[in-house]
């Protein structure tokens, strides 16, 4: 399944798109890599759809990517008298942990550790920020609020605590089951939600180990602070713009962004951005011009892939979603600017070996511009490294490991081919030129560039580049 662009395809699973006939539809218009939302639907439901997606994996016989996306936290107030109260702007408010129903003076907030991490003058932000409190005097159970902006308070409404670090950890007991369960089914990836610090993302590799590649999504501006090591220590990130557009004034988010994604490809790890990318599409058979820009800048900005969630989980129209993201990704990536922005915000190596041999076929990539680069890897190392450069050719990632090739479909520019371990360079040249010509990438005579690691099967290696020749006439 050769893809005619390098920017990838992250699409949400859901009621609209459960059935193998949808699942077909939606790799042929585009997806490369398909996200289970944990935090609807139940295992079963998650478990049927990773069924149909190894169904259809199969049929296609090429490497489809799954993501689960861990629920996270919730921090909610409690159930109102009457089901929604009124709040006025300049009136005092108190939330506490009384479980009694709330009215227009208090509500119930069940979560201590707010309160522990409270200051005065400390802003709380109340059904995704179209309430806001503030702190006026704390307690250990308590916190009186004056009301900054007033409007209806219904039951179990969110709270944000922007610019506070709340003393949490990012697995719930629910997120912990969930995650045991996803490991199970041998998800490819999970994305870890409430990230705040590096210690979150270690908490996390303890339960998962090497089984799946973690992802964090930055969602809370506590994460921006720790950015670089929470970018150091997670296998990829997602740019969660959804509640960072709570937390944060919507003009920043779209500087956070860009800072976000340069941070991934200076690290080399994939970066996803996500939230109401074709919102409209939901109901609307076509997205908003500004929607469509929105898609483009995550492209020209070098971001791995772009996401659709309720779009094609929930919509009524989740073909045409996945369909429209993909002429966008082509356009821009048609266009002789996007590879000038590019380069400019390309990121020098560093003085190791792995980043010399792929700075090196990043030169020999722009003089003899080959047809395709094959990166023969075990862990994914060697093709990650490779896509960091963002080479104009694609990446063809042979790999001995269904785990790692499903991951990589993730990874800008990468086609990932499961492939037979090989033995020594003239065995993996030979398999290297015969694999770009099975894929379609490359023809008799045409240059491709390999880079591997020896010993074969080392994490990490990467000392080898080669140039050759696909033979034939």
């Amino acid at each position: 399944m050769k893809r005619d662009r390098h920017s990838r395809i992250l699409a949400t699973l859901g009621p609209a798109s459960s059935t193998v006939e949808r699942i077909r539809e939606l790799c042929a218009a585009g997806a490369d890599v398909f996200r289970l939302n944990f935090s609807h639907g139940s295992h079963a439901d998650h478990a049927e759809r990773l069924k149909l997606i190894r169904q259809v994996e199969a049929e296609r016989g090429h490497p489809i990517g799954v993501l689960m996306d861990l629920q996270g936290p919730k921090l909610r107030v409690g159930r109102m008298a009457g089901g929604k109260v009124l709040l006025e702007a300049g009136q005092p408010f108190r939330l506490d942990l009384d479980p009694a129903e709330g009215d227009a003076t208090r509500a119930g907030l069940p979560h201590p550790e707010i309160f522990a991490a409270l200051e005065a003058g400390t802003e709380l932000l109340l059904d995704d920020g179209k309430l806001r409190l503030r702190v006026d005097r704390f307690g250990a159970d308590f916190a009186e609020t004056t009301v900054l902006v007033g409007g209806p308070l219904s039951d179990r409404k969110g709270v944000n605590v922007p610019g506070v670090v709340l003393p949490i950890s990012p697995l719930t007991a629910k997120d912990r089951a969930d995650l045991a369960f996803g490991l199970e089914l041998g998800v490819d990836w999970v994305a870890l939600s409430f990230v705040q610090r590096p210690e979150d993302i270690r908490e996390a590799r303890e339960l998962i180990g090497d089984q799946a590649w973690i992802m964090a999504k930055l969602e809370k501006p506590a994460a921006i602070d720790h950015l670089d090591a929470i970018v150091a220590l997670a296998d990829g990130v997602m740019v969660a713009r959804g509640d960072l557009g709570v937390e944060l004034p919507p003009q920043q988010v779209p500087v956070l962004q860009r800072r976000i994604v340069r941070a991934a490809r200076k690290a080399g790890r994939p970066v996803v951005v996500a939230t109401q990318m074709l919102e409209s599409m939901i109901s609307a058979p076509v997205p908003t011009r500004a929607e469509a820009s929105d898609v483009a800048t995550a492209v020209y900005e070098g971001a791995d892939a772009v996401m659709l969630s309720a779009e094609s989980a929930s919509g009524l129209y989740p073909v045409e979603a996945v369909t429209i993201m993909d002429h966008i990704i082509g356009e821009v990536e048609r266009d002789p600017a996007w590879r000038t922005e590019l380069e400019a915000s390309h990121t020098p190596a560093e003085a190791n070996t792995p980043d010399a041999i792929c700075c090196a076929l990043r030169r020999v990539a722009e003089l003899l511009e080959p047809a395709a680069t094959v990166a023969f890897t075990s862990s994914g190392f060697s093709a990650l490294r490779a896509s960091r450069e963002r080479p104009l050719a694609p990446i063809l990632a042979l790999t001995p490991r269904s785990a790692t090739a499903r991951r990589l479909a993730l990874v800008w520019g990468v086609l990932p081919v499961p492939f037979d371990e090989v033995h020594d360079v003239a065995e993996m040249i030979e398999h290297a030129t015969a694999a770009t010509l099975k894929a379609g990438v490359a023809q008799p005579g045409d240059t491709v560039v390999v880079v591997a690691g020896l010993p074969f099967g080392q994490q990490g290696s990467t000392n080898l580049l080669h140039v050759a020749r696909v033979p034939g006439t």
